[in-house]
């Protein structure tokens, strides 16, 4: 598995550029909510909490120790969490009105996903891990 921390950098990248781009229609009220703007909504802005775990999972994708590994799991656990959360909250019908989804909800959830395997399958040596056994 040489490729996955690239493949997560990749992915970190198309979460990042998915945040800024629109998530959903509100046609009755005229609003639209990306992840870093939601006038009009009290969704927040859920894309900040998706910038700080990217931010993480990139400094601990990078970094080759064991317990970066074990912290990259939890970081994009999170993560895919969030965007879970995001995608059934902001795009959930209210009132009979159901928004419209726009393609960048799903490509928040599918690089969270691609970010929670490629910390899932590292890329460590086997040496560093005989030498944590032999200690």
């Amino acid at each position: 598995m040489r490729y996955m921390k690239w493949i997560g950098l990749a992915a970190a990248m198309l979460l990042v550029v998915s945040c800024f781009n629109t998530w959903v229609i509100i046609d009755s009220k005229n609003i639209t909510v990306s992840g870093i703007d939601a006038t009009g909504t009290n969704f927040g802005k859920p894309g900040y909490f998706h910038f700080i775990m990217t931010g993480l999972f990139l400094v601990f994708n990078f970094v080759q120790k064991i317990w970066a590994k074990r912290a990259n799991l939890l970081i994009t656990a999170l993560n895919i969490g969030w965007a879970v959360r995001n995608y059934f909250i902001i795009s959930a019908c209210s009132g009979g009105e159901c928004p419209e989804k726009k393609s960048s909800i799903y490509l928040v959830v599918l690089a969270s996903v691609l970010m929670l395997v490629s910390a899932m399958l590292p890329d460590i040596s086997l040496n560093q891990v005989e030498k944590k056994k032999n200690r």
